[in-house]
């Protein structure tokens, strides 16, 4: 029996039906540590410790806010190791934060022989400060395997002196119990919507998006779901290019209603923008809406491409004609949304399911038990 600790910042149905699968492995025991409370510009959660399909989800308070990956730490000293005594620590935490530190320094003092798994969504090699590189290379000294979100983020990784194991292998996939394939709209009917959900900043391009949508035809609607310090910025753009009959701003909402909202559009755009520390890391809302068969367009931001591959249509970052003009050849054809929308699903369900990604990080798991020393695999 393969004893696993994981780590994790999860908050929601959606995210933990990974580790519901994985615990029905049988030759898996597995204990979640959670933040006691979430909160960041779309949510906030409170989680308790509770124990459902047979595993334990063990809820710890946080120093710092929990949406912080970097500054954040968990107000425990041990994690429960030295109860739990597991043979794998996998933790969802970067390795220059100061809790992919704590984790190392608990796993050194309470199970020296546990392998371990750090985790990284890092696509740009941006500058750090001597103590936060020291960090770094200290978790990543003591780290068997580092999975990665993008084929960017291995090559950042590398970039930064990392010689171990690294894989690309997404930390969470969609729920496809909850983002389920929608009701075929009939064509013709009501306006054409196109729909943006997540966080209101400035990195997200919707700036780019709201020009889009000015440029493309008048029976044409634009739902916004989510918020952030980003919001006045956009009412005012929306308000100056005379679109507020076009443009509805709605606050944001569970997975459940997420999942419902994605079967009023007709197409979900991630306009996503590179920013100097930032570029698009996963855009896990563009498999959510490739579940439902809606589909998707996608600026050339970081890992974007690589998530939507063929399923959708990409966009330059920060060119509202060129968006404009993906927007059009949806609106003017329903052959190609619904091919789209059945290639995004597809993609979907094979690559980036709760199911597939569960399975690829148990057999993982497994694999990694064979590693007698990490300097021979």
């Amino acid at each position: 029996m393969i004893r696993v600790l994981f780590i994790a910042r999860y908050r929601d149905v959606t995210m933990d039906r990974k580790v519901v699968l994985m615990a029905r492995q049988a030759d898996l025991t597995i204990w979640h540590i959670r933040p006691r409370l979430w909160k960041d510009e779309l949510i906030r959660i409170e989680q308790a410790t509770s124990v459902s399909e047979s595993f334990p989800q063990i809820a710890i308070s946080m120093i710092g806010r929990p949406n912080d990956p970097h500054r954040a730490l968990y107000r425990t000293l041990t994690f429960g190791i030295n109860r739990f005594h597991p043979h794998i620590i996998h933790a969802e935490e970067e390795p220059d934060s100061l809790s992919a530190f704590q984790i190392v320094l608990a796993c050194r003092l309470y199970a020296p022989q546990a392998k371990l798994i750090l985790y990284t969504w890092q696509n740009i090699n941006r500058p750090r400060r001597w103590y936060v590189r020291w960090v770094m290379r200290f978790t990543l000294r003591a780290a068997d395997s580092v999975l990665c979100a993008s084929r960017e983020a291995v090559k950042v990784l590398r970039e930064q002196g990392y010689r171990g194991h690294a894989i690309v292998l997404p930390a969470i996939g969609v729920d496809t119990q909850t983002f389920t394939p929608c009701p075929t709209r009939p064509n013709g009917e009501g306006p054409f919507v196109i729909g943006y959900i997540g966080r209101l900043v400035a990195e997200k391009g919707l700036d780019t998006l709201i020009e889009a949508l000015r440029q493309v035809g008048p029976n044409v609607r634009l739902l916004i779901v989510g918020d952030g310090a980003y919001r006045p910025t956009l009412e005012a753009q929306v308000q100056a290019s005379g679109l507020l009959d076009r443009v509805l701003f709605i606050p944001p909402m569970p997975p459940s209603q997420i999942a419902r909202q994605m079967c009023n559009l007709d197409v979900l755009v991630l306009p996503s923008r590179t920013m100097s520390t930032w570029k698009e890391q996963f855009g896990r809302i563009l498999i959510e809406a490739m579940a439902c068969k809606v589909p998707v367009v996608g600026s050339d931001s970081g890992a974007i491409p690589e998530v939507i591959g063929d399923a959708g249509l990409i966009f330059p970052e920060g060119n509202a004609a060129a968006l404009a003009n993906c927007l059009c050849r949806l609106l003017e054809s329903p052959a190609l949304r619904r091919d789209l929308a059945e290639r995004g699903y597809a993609r979907a369900t094979s690559l980036y399911s709760q199911e597939h990604i569960a399975e690829q990080t148990t057999d993982f798991y497994r694999q990694m038990m064979t590693w007698e020393n990490p300097l021979l695999r």
